[in-house]
């Protein structure tokens, strides 16, 4: 089956690939732009472990052809740290405690800071509607909350000027949130 070369923006780069018709974006993003952080789990949509932004909304790169994301803006997981710094979600949930065996980890991280770029202070509840389409065989959830929870107390600290809270300290502020769609984007 002929290739087609594919012009993909990532992470604020530009990538020539040559794709097959089916070849979705996930295995785009892995085997011709060589950013492996995208992970595919189930292959089927279910998982969530495959999530990227797309024009600043979480996409499942599984279930997207590579040659719909012509132009698109992606931002992968290898896309949110800077060179000296983890970016505040990847940082909380390292902390927390928030990924076991780490292999869903950038979907689930992908997903939070979506929600946090448009809820700055989601409650529990909102955080939970939010990465329900994310799944994790290895934790029972709390944890990957607290740490989406801390990342937003964090960003907001960050914002206002101020110290962020240290670990176990909590910060109330701003709980009621904005409503977000739990399948916003996907």
């Amino acid at each position: 089956m002929p290739k087609t070369l594919v012009t993909l923006h990532v992470n604020g780069a530009t990538y020539e690939v040559a794709v097959k018709p089916q070849d979705t974006l996930a295995l785009a993003l892995r085997d011709g732009c060589g950013l492996t952080g995208t992970k595919i789990g189930c292959d089927m949509g279910t998982c969530g472990c495959c999530t990227v932004l797309v024009e600043g909304r979480p996409v499942l790169s599984c279930l997207t052809l590579a040659l719909e994301a012509e132009d698109w803006q992606i931002e992968t997981i290898e896309g949110l740290s800077g060179a000296e710094r983890l970016h505040p979600v990847q940082e909380a949930f390292a902390t927390c405690g928030g990924s076991q065996c780490g292999y869903c980890t950038p979907g689930f991280v992908m997903t939070s800071v979506a929600l946090l770029r448009d809820n700055a202070a989601p409650s529990r509840d909102e955080i939970k509607a939010a990465i329900a389409g994310n799944l994790c065989r290895c934790t029972g959830y709390a944890k990957i909350v607290d740490a989406v929870e801390k990342a937003g107390s964090d960003m907001r600290s960050a914002d206002a000027g101020a110290t962020p809270p240290t670990t176990g300290e909590k910060d109330d502020a701003g709980i009621q949130g904005r409503r977000q769609t739990a399948a916003a984007g996907r």
